[in-house]
């Protein structure tokens, strides 16, 4: 019988019965071992499918401790790829709107130029529209870089870049309708090429 699911939160905080040598910090570790195998397993180009099992032996501990901390596979995916759009895009600052802008979706871009990257991606886009908990974890992955880029558009509203009514949340909007509509559509590339352009227009949108 597998052991009751909690959640990651919960887990730190509240030891497994009969496992009394789980502590905090070994807990911690195993769940960023199985973050890191996910994501390791999601960008080789021959993976065929991806499996709780796969996950598991990658990161070298038992099925029962994925399913402590994530009811689904969407869910450990979708986790695994808010923690890594975390570390690989940073919140810039040059000085200037058209400069953090372009530094901005550079490295957004550059972090999906990996087939198993922008797979990966579709994948938690399919499962949030079936699993309750890969949605929730989605959402909050898109809250959190929705939030990076609109304090994009703040900075710049203070030093007072933007048009009079500008409004930063529809500005988010249309630079991630155009990061997701490329992805999902597939009919262009998200490259450096791409990442100026964007800039470049949401830059004369915002300054009208």
């Amino acid at each position: 019988m597998e052991e009751p699911q909690v959640s990651a939160a919960e887990e730190p905080r509240r030891p497994v019965a009969g496992r009394p040598h789980t502590g905090r910090r070994r807990n911690e570790a195993a769940r960023q071992a199985v973050l890191t195998a996910a994501m390791e397993l999601l960008r080789d180009p021959g993976r065929q499918d991806l499996t709780i099992d796969g996950i598991a032996r990658a990161a070298g501990v038992g099925k029962q401790t994925i399913y402590r901390w994530w009811p689904t596979k969407g869910a450990v995916v979708a986790e695994a790829m808010a923690e890594s759009a975390a570390t690989s895009v940073g919140l810039p600052d040059t000085g200037s709107l058209p400069g953090d802008l372009t530094e901005f979706f550079r490295a957004s871009f550059a972090a999906l130029e990996s087939q198993g990257m922008t797979r990966l991606l579709v994948e938690v886009v399919s499962g949030a529209q079936r699993e309750k908990a890969v949605a929730g974890v989605f959402a909050d992955f898109t809250a959190r870089r929705r939030e990076a880029l609109r304090t994009l558009f703040q900075r710049a509203q203070e030093r007072g870049e933007l048009r009079p009514g500008a409004d930063p949340a529809v500005l988010v909007d249309l630079g991630y309708g155009f990061l997701w509509y490329r992805l999902l559509a597939g009919h262009a590339p998200l490259d450096a090429t791409a990442a100026e352009s964007l800039a470049e227009h949401l830059t004369a949108a915002a300054r009208g």
